[in-house]
């Protein structure tokens, strides 16, 4: 049994790896910021205030000189907090960053679960000629062994070639026209859990950068999440664009997000 006894907040401000509208890299301190606006306090629907509680750390930023450091530099860091005990908590950034997270985290943890929710299932082989491009994380983890499952939850775009991809890896796919709150994950530990905020329905997060209506209401994922009762060991929130929001609508949600996320992490901790 892995001992962990803290969680870290880490930035990872990324969006070169973005296909449409980039923005994501911006998303980290505004999340901060709202969580601290006075809109809201800062406990959670479980009862666990996440910024008073002394185990909940900041982690400060992650950065690089060159594009190419990037994925050595986020695997890195997150090996380094790994190995001090801390679980991970990031602000992301687009999708891509998944990639380099859960490679550090499965040097801990053999058998990884990853709970992902999305409108896209991320499974290209590569995109526009980038095998690292923020719609192909989860083809690079799955072709790695880094996670023994793949639960993705929000799914409305699969195509083709996705489709091959999740049955060629073995993922466990709920398209939302198939999905209710009640479907059964079935869902096994460790678990790490991606949060893309384009797996909700654009109408509680206009700020994304890919607007794909069907989708999660903010609700359904709470009571997902509210189900879980298993180690969670890592999480991730990502594709947050600022530059698209309403009145930092979608920072909110975020915010939201981080408190619920925050509270799953500490829970079980030595």
């Amino acid at each position: 049994m892995n001992k962990y006894s803290s969680v870290s907040i880490l930035e990872v401000p990324l969006d070169f790896n973005s296909s449409h509208i980039r923005g994501p890299a911006l998303a980290p301190p505004i999340i901060r910021r709202v969580l601290m606006n006075g809109s809201a306090n800062t406990t959670s629907e479980s009862g666990i205030d996440v910024a008073k509680d002394e185990r909940v750390k900041d982690a400060g930023v992650v950065s690089w000189e060159t594009e190419a450091q990037a994925f050595v530099n986020i695997e890195q860091k997150c090996t380094e907090l790994a190995e001090q005990g801390s679980k991970i908590l990031t602000l992301g950034g687009d999708h891509s960053i998944t990639y380099p997270i859960v490679k550090a985290l499965a040097k801990k943890h053999q058998g990884l679960t990853i709970l992902h929710f999305d409108a896209h299932p991320d499974l290209y082989d590569n995109q526009d000629g980038n095998k690292h491009g923020h719609g192909c994380p989860f083809a690079r983890i799955m072709e790695g062994k880094y996670a023994a499952r793949l639960v993705q939850l929000g799914i409305r775009t699969l195509n083709r070639h996705q489709a091959e991809q999740a049955e060629q890896f073995g993922v466990e796919v709920h398209e939302m026209k198939n999905w209710s709150v009640d479907t059964p994950l079935n869902l096994t530990g460790p678990l790490y859990i991606s949060f893309d905020l384009d797996g909700l329905d654009p109408a509680f997060a206009p700020g994304v950068s890919h607007f794909e209506p069907g989708g999660l209401s903010v609700r359904e994922v709470l009571q997902v999440l509210k189900k879980i009762d298993l180690p969670v060991v890592g999480a991730d929130i990502v594709e947050y664009n600022p530059k698209t929001d309403i009145n930092e609508m979608t920072a909110m949600v975020c915010a939201k997000i981080y408190k619920e996320l925050a509270a799953m992490l500490l829970k079980d901790l030595n």
